[in-house]
């Protein structure tokens, strides 16, 4: 029998469908034991290293501990090497619980039932374990939450999404949210399922029936309601991203939703042993997004051959340019020098890699490119952005007082925007097509705003540029073509926002910026930069080349239409020499423009998913407010 969760009741977007829930379970990493409570996860003061290993916080005195079942017949199973890793690494984990819970009764060895025991509770962690993390999202432990949360299914489109809060309960909001969610259950496949439940929720309390057995909801949500009074653990909120119907099932993403649906697959099935079958990864062929992120074009060949030929061929150029990405990362993040990292991963993104097919005969050179909206294409943006961050704080913290240099840490916080902004512009353009990248998006364009303000603030201008600009500030800024700080700012001050109001507000932001503000800053972020300079408008998606028309179900007719692809950026004699242009006075405002308007969007995201008084949407308006952001 399987469980799921579903919707009390027709429920807007961004809206929270739970109250704060407290964990069964939670452990801080070994890392952070000095530096957080182990209890909610909060920061603490600053103090000397303590002789016990673990830290509260002046409210919290004691923990608990609890298990759920799981599926451990299949994490303990032994099908291939790495699952027999993964089970070697439970029955050590296994063995080192039952001596310990031995220990405790004073036994001398486990019997059967104590390595049973301890083997149920250790698979119940792995498999309903989420990390929790903090405002900057990095991760401090994790934590194993009820069936509010833990019988919530995965899905590739996913309609919700959640939130942590840590802090103790004393400090957290008053105003809790409702229980907008209920259990049911069901048997056979997911296309024709037999329900076996039915939800009693007029009183208030949620009754599920079975042939088997039958649980009172209510009864689960009085415990939860009499744990969240004690304040035990991180707490966690669901939240719609999506408009949601009385009797819809509620799902969240367990993993990154902007990689390859292979990729995708791999990750679920190594951590959690099960193969999605949601919509999106069921669709043939491919949705637009599925098949964005994962292409490549191969060239150099002819495809006119059997299609297990071009499988072949295309399967080991997406295992290169993996490999070679993710090299190339890893180098950058262990060696921390961003000019060779920026360098491989440029020539990459114009020239893709070539190279020739093993196992082969008389195989020639292939070229294989990545599509601009490639998960790893996506990776190298992200991983650009902040590189050449890096590399101009480098150069002015070396050598801050030499001209040549200051010009050029000026041209690498440039080039940084505009990886940001072609990051943000790129990812919006998958998610047109998957409105369930909302939270990523959040990010990026919050990061572009970021990264566009910090360029428009730099005081590098007045070195190299003429300029009779007065004194601008962000909370000044009122756009005259699109409502969006006013959409946002009332958003951040009463909660609520329908999801015609957020389209509305997404549409005038999108022609505001593609129409004025975008085009007149592109060029000159990108002077410098070649790969950038091949994209001539990043609002424009014609550039990237649409690939709806290659979706065939024929291999071999697809790979026909993949070999006759041609990428701008891979094509010379797209390359224009660009001749270095003078900034005119009102270039600095449009960046400024630009970057306010990215911030606040970014900022509406972040509300949407996480609630108009998280850190990130608060973040946001902090620096919007704040007077003293200006430019001069």
């Amino acid at each position: 029998m399987e469980m799921e969760m579903r919707s009390m009741e027709d429920t807007e977007i961004a809206t929270d469908m739970t109250p704060s829930l407290v964990p069964l379970t939670f452990s801080l990493h070994h890392s952070n034991l000095h530096t957080h409570c182990s209890s909610c996860f909060s920061l603490l003061p600053l103090s000397p290293i303590p002789i016990t290993p673990f830290l509260y916080c002046p409210s919290v005195t004691s923990s608990r501990v609890a298990g759920l079942l799981s599926n451990r017949h299949k994490l303990t199973c032994h099908n291939n090497s790495d699952e027999d890793e993964v089970s070697e690494r439970i029955s050590s984990g296994v063995r080192a619980l039952a001596t310990a819970i031995t220990e405790l009764r004073g036994e001398l060895e486990p019997d059967d039932a104590v390595l049973e025991e301890a083997e149920c509770a250790l698979c119940a962690v792995l498999t309903n374990a989420v990390e929790v993390q903090d405002k900057e999202g990095r991760a401090l432990g994790i934590a194993v939450y009820g069936p509010a949360f833990s019988w919530i299914n995965h899905s590739c489109s996913p309609n919700a999404c959640y939130r942590f809060i840590l802090s103790p309960s004393s400090s957290s909001s008053s105003q809790e949210s409702k229980l907008r969610i209920a259990p049911s259950s069901f048997r056979g496949s997911p296309d024709s399922r037999e329900l076996c439940c039915f939800l009693q929720i007029d009183s208030g309390l949620c009754t599920i029936t079975n042939h088997f057995q039958k649980v009172n909801w209510g009864y689960f949500s009085a415990l939860e309601e009499e744990e969240q009074n004690q304040g035990y653990g991180p707490r966690l909120i669901v939240r719609s991203i999506k408009r949601i119907k009385k009797g819809q099932e509620i799902t969240i993403a367990y993993t990154d939703l902007l990689q390859s649906k292979a990729m995708r697959q791999l990750d679920l099935w190594s951590k959690y042993r099960f193969i999605c079958c949601c919509m999106r990864c069921s669709v043939v062929p491919f949705t637009y997004v599925d098949h964005a992120l994962q292409e490549i074009s191969v060239s150099g060949c002819d495809f006119t051959s059997s299609s297990s030929s071009y499988n072949l061929v295309r399967d080991t150029a997406e295992r290169r340019l993996n490999d070679s990405v993710d090299d190339i990362i890893s180098e950058y993040l262990m060696a921390g020098d961003p000019e060779p990292c920026c360098e491989k991963l440029e020539k990459i993104l114009m020239q893709g890699l070539c190279d020739e097919l093993d196992n082969v005969e008389e195989t020639p050179h292939y070229k294989f490119m990545l599509h601009p909206l490639h998960y790893l294409s996506l990776n190298a943006y992200t991983t650009l952005a902040s590189a050449y961050k890096v590399r101009a704080s480098d150069i002015l913290s070396t050598t801050s007082t030499i001209y040549q240099n200051q010009l050029e840490a000026f041209d690498m916080s440039r080039t940084s925007a505009a990886y940001s902004l072609l990051l943000a512009t790129t990812a919006h353009h998958l998610f047109n097509s998957e409105s369930s990248l909302i939270a990523s998006l959040a990010n990026f364009w919050t990061g572009a705003g970021e990264s566009l303000l910090y360029l428009a603030r730099s005081s590098e201008w007045s070195k190299f540029f003429k300029s009779s600009l007065v004194a601008s500030s962000v909370s000044k800024v009122k756009c005259s073509k699109c409502s969006l700080m006013d959409t946002f700012r009332a958003y951040i001050c009463n909660g609520k926002i329908r999801n015609d109001d957020f389209e509305n507000a997404s549409n005038e932001f999108l022609d505001c910026i593609s129409h004025d503000s975008t085009q007149k800053v592109w060029s000159f972020l990108v002077n410098g930069c070649r790969f950038l300079r091949s994209i001539k408008d990043p609002m424009d998606s014609g550039w990237l080349v649409s690939t709806s028309n290659s979706r065939a179900t024929d291999p071999g007719a697809l790979a026909k239409k993949k070999s006759e692809v041609c990428y701008l950026h891979e094509s010379g004699n797209s390359i224009q020499t660009c001749e270095e242009q003078t900034c005119n006075e009102n270039a600095r405002v449009h960046i400024f423009e630009l970057g306010v308007h990215c911030l606040a969007y970014g900022g509406l995201l972040a509300a949407i998913c996480y609630g108009h008084h998280s850190h990130l949407a608060s973040y946001v308006e902090q620096i919007l407010d704040d007077k003293n952001n200006l430019i001069l």
